[in-house]
């Protein structure tokens, strides 16, 4: 507050006021204010009072895809787990893939001054970072790395993994495989259709742009997408979706579909086995996801100094029945 008082020219009870939205400051002098504040990257410290006695404020920030996801709750369970073996609470929010949020939800938690950030980045640009991470506040990446700074990374192995997918479809006859998936700009949906295309090539089946149908995808165009190829003169036979989502969107599609095109899901979910047939997926385990990451991040409250590190988990084939339909 010193610093932002010098810089504006004003008293600290100035900065003061400001900072806690008291009334008695001309406006133009809070202009001023508010704009040395965010020249320094100043935040406010909501937990004071703790850290003016040297203490911990006991909290981790979580900002995940969507707390509703199933995949992100059991990331957001096993880091709830190791947190509370350490003493910290977790505390979380949804980007719903906004950027935008996704900054302002991470420095809410600084100014709350969580202990450490874990983050799935929504866009590529982070370097709002910076000040916090100067700081000392360690920040660790989960399911997908930053865009312009350097720090640790926790990612699952996606390309390895719809590689897999498609050259098991092909082992059963498939020549032609479509391929569903999200958003291209989403680091996961960019780099599973990589894979997707290096396992046609290895599978000596070719690619075909007409076979690929990158989202956003909802309910409405998955359907339209799966009727467009069936209809082609050369039909699709079977089908990579590049997430859980986009799976259980092909699913509702096809019910009641008497001929279906084989199906491998990127992603495992719940009752997968119990469907009719039972869902062949490439899964990984979002609790490691979320063990790694954590880990990562008290390995950095714990002193750690060493260079940033990037971990790439294994993902595996689970056949189930619906991809080891034969064309």
């Amino acid at each position: 507050m010193n610093d932002v008082a010098r810089l504006a020219g004003v008293s600290i009870k100035t900065v003061s006021r400001v900072v806690n939205d008291e009334p008695g400051v001309h406006p133009s002098t809070a202009e001023r204010v508010l704009a040395a504040i965010d020249q320094l990257g100043f935040r406010r410290n909501l937990s004071a009072r703790n850290l003016r006695r040297g203490s911990s404020t006991g909290t981790i920030g979580l900002v995940l895809e969507d707390v509703g996801n199933p995949f992100y709750s059991g990331v957001t369970r096993a880091v709830e787990e190791i947190a509370r073996l350490r003493g910290r609470q977790v505390i979380s929010g949804s980007s719903d893939e906004d950027p935008g949020r996704e900054r302002e939800l991470a420095l809410e938690f600084c100014s709350r001054r969580v202990d450490g950030l874990l983050i799935v980045p929504a866009g590529l640009q982070h370097s709002y970072l910076v000040p916090e991470m100067r700081a000392g506040t360690p920040v660790v990446f989960l399911d997908r790395p930053a865009g312009d700074v350097v720090a640790d990374t926790v990612l699952v192995d996606n390309i390895g993994g719809t590689v897999e997918a498609v050259t098991h479809l092909a082992s059963h006859g498939h020549r032609r495989i479509a391929f569903l998936g999200d958003a291209p700009d989403i680091f996961t949906a960019n780099e599973r259709l990589r894979g997707y295309r290096e396992g046609c090539v290895r599978a000596g089946i070719g690619y075909h742009e007409e076979l690929v149908a990158m989202g956003p995808h909802d309910e409405s165009s998955v359907r339209t997408t799966l009727q467009r190829l069936h209809s082609m003169r050369e039909p699709a036979t079977a089908i990579v979706a590049g997430n859980n989502r986009i799976t259980v969107y092909i699913l509702r599609a096809l019910a009641g579909v008497a001929e279906r095109p084989a199906l491998v899901g990127f992603d495992d979910f719940e009752l997968a086995d119990l469907l009719s047939p039972p869902v062949t997926v490439i899964a990984h385990d979002a609790s490691a996801l979320g063990k790694a990451a954590t880990d990562l991040l008290f390995a950095r409250l714990d002193g750690d100094n060493s260079p940033p590190r990037r971990v790439v988990l294994p993902v595996r084939l689970v056949p189930r029945g619906s991809g080891e339909v034969h064309a």
